[in-house]
């Protein structure tokens, strides 16, 4: 039986390649330019019919997944792919930010007119000058007089350049910002579960807008403090050398007025939390959000943290409970009409994270696995395992050993992805549930290419008298929440699409409330693991074969 193609799992990330290798995806050809297609809009107000008197807004989700290319089409309505982000022609430059990077396969995404145009600045993390990722990159590269290479400062060791994101300028004088989950590769981009962010196309700033907005009026979840808190991020890579500069210098002149969402960002270096910045990074960003946003006072409200890497957090947990569960805690509590507000509950905590079974069975097999990452096999890694279990949650959730999913009271909602291998990251808090649509409420969500880690999140307040955290990687990603589209908006997810069903959409009093979709990667309820089943652990040998009659040796 042939040996699947596999890397090395580092302590945090997608996989870097070790030695000599490369990640398979890298050596696949090239599949020439899908037909051109109508390029995503920017998120639009849609205005059902009914009494003038009750205005509703309903907003499709500000997230979209990619599409999955062995799926049928109904599973891939509303999806997106990298052909629909790039391939406007009216793009002049993109910056590409990310940890693993096909430069071939990117060009071949742009339009087939303009693509030799188009200024490609790529933004890696491969410092070494020996590192064969890097020698790769210029030697690709070299082939495509119109990219220009960038090296990521990264001060900690055990860092990773891990942010996946692309900023686009247009000869129509806008700038775009896309932030994403998959790696610049091909296999990331076809069957295995991605999302998407795009801002709306921003403007140039009128001449009276450009010193309209100081740091201390920005508000959390404004277009101002996003940008505030973007360009913040961007002069983090210029710490040693220049290396973003130039595209600050065009981001500062546009207008990020339209942009609904929190940046909740991570770089690398050891950061104080006592001090005036506003920018905060890691757990301590997600805190400084949550500090504005409403939660519902629900019975039983709960955090899922799904992802597809969780590095070593520490024999206790410790860390997990005291410093990131609590970031993730906050919010403002949301009062009922016409009470004082109650004390929100505190969350319950689920993590999903697929099991070898739900990798045997997903579209690419044990291929898939490769880019999905954690360890079970030292000690402290057993320990870990011990207090981490009873929070797992199925990926597919459709396992004949996991906990019984429903009484048949509650119906499944399919999200069409069970089969497409999670290198999603979400965090979506659910507030309850609206009994007569029977659809969970969402008090905020989480897209960002951040894992289950210290090195991603940061690790906890080193002493009360220094206030310090330190985060090893970068990372980026974008909080979403109903008051952005405006008071009494509500959030809900969906399945299948990105828009709400016209039963779903809930007036209260004939108040004008604004009701936002968000699509929803895997299905509920959540089915969490059985007594006997573990996480999958790509460093570990699999013997069963999986569907397409492979096996996974490891060692």
């Amino acid at each position: 039986m042939d040996r699947p193609s596999k890397r090395l799992a580092p302590s945090d990330g997608d996989g870097k390649p070790s030695g000599k290798g490369t990640p398979v995806s890298l050596t696949h050809p090239i599949s020439p330019p899908l037909k051109k297609r109508r390029l995503a809009a920017p998120l639009e107000e849609k205005k059902p019919d009914g009494p003038p008197s009750v205005p509703s807004r309903v907003f499709k989700s500000p997230f979209q997944l990619t599409k999955i290319r062995d799926l049928p089409a109904e599973m891939n309505k509303d999806t997106i792919t990298l052909r629909d982000i790039l391939g406007d022609p009216l793009i002049a430059e993109c910056w590409e930010f990310n940890y693993l990077h096909d430069i071939d396969f990117l060009m071949a995404a742009f339009d087939q007119d303009v693509r030799h145009l188009v200024k490609v600045h790529v933004v890696h993390g491969f410092w070494k000058r020996e590192d064969p990722s890097r020698l790769e990159l210029q030697e690709v590269a070299s082939r495509h007089p119109n990219v220009t290479l960038h090296n990521a400062f990264l001060p900690e060791m055990f860092g990773t350049h891990h942010s996946k994101m692309m900023i686009l300028l247009r000869h129509d004088e806008t700038a775009q910002i896309v932030i994403h989950t998959a790696n610049m590769i091909i296999r990331d981009w076809t069957n295995m579960t991605q999302a998407v962010w795009l801002s709306p196309r921003l403007p140039l700033m009128k001449p009276s807008q450009l010193d309209s907005n100081s740091p201390e009026e920005a508000q959390i979840g404004s277009g101002a403090k996003f940008k505030l808190d973007f360009l913040k991020y961007l002069r983090a890579y210029d710490t040693r050398r220049t290396t973003c500069k130039p595209i600050i210098d065009h981001l500062i002149k546009y207008d990020f007025s339209a942009i609904r969402g929190s940046l909740i960002a991570s770089v690398p270096g050891r950061h104080k939390l006592n001090n005036a910045s506003p920018t905060k990074w890691g757990w301590a960003a997600m805190q400084q959000a949550l500090s504005a946003v409403p939660v519902s006072p629900a019975s039983n409200p709960e955090i899922a943290i799904q992802i597809s890497s969780i590095a070593t957090l520490g024999p206790t947990d410790t860390w997990l409970k005291n410093t990131f569960f609590r970031a993730l805690s906050g919010g403002i509590p949301k009062p009922p009409p016409q009470q004082p507000p109650p004390q929100p509950q505190p969350p319950s905590f689920k993590v999903i994270f697929p099991t070898p079974d739900e990798i045997r069975k997903s579209l690419d097999g044990y291929s898939s696995g490769g880019s999905i990452h954690t360890k079970t096999q030292s000690p402290q890694q057993i320990k870990q395992l011990a207090y981490l279990k009873p929070l797992f949650c199925h990926w597919a959730n459709d396992a004949a050993d996991g906990t019984k999913l429903t009484d048949g009271t509650v119906a499944i909602k399919e999200a069409g992805r069970k089969r497409a291998a999670p290198h999603i990251k979400t965090y979506i808090r659910y507030g309850g549930t609206n009994k007569s649509s029977n659809h969970e409420s969402i008090d905020w969500a989480l897209v960002t290419s951040a894992n289950l880690s210290k090195q991603a999140w940061g690790e906890a307040v080193s002493s009360s008298s220094t206030g310090e955290m330190r985060i090893a990687s970068y990372e980026i990603g974008v909080l979403v929440w109903p008051g952005l589209y405006g008071e009494g908006a509500t959030m809900r997810g969906t399945f299948l699409t990105d828009s709400l069903a016209e039963g779903e959409v809930v007036e209260e009093e004939g108040k004008a409330a604004a009701a936002v979709a968000l699509r929803m990667p895997y299905n509920l309820p959540l089915q969490a693991y059985g007594k006997g089943e573990v996480p999958w652990v790509a460093t570990a040998s699999h013997l069963e074969p999986d569907w397409m009659g492979q096996v996974w040796r490891h060692g």
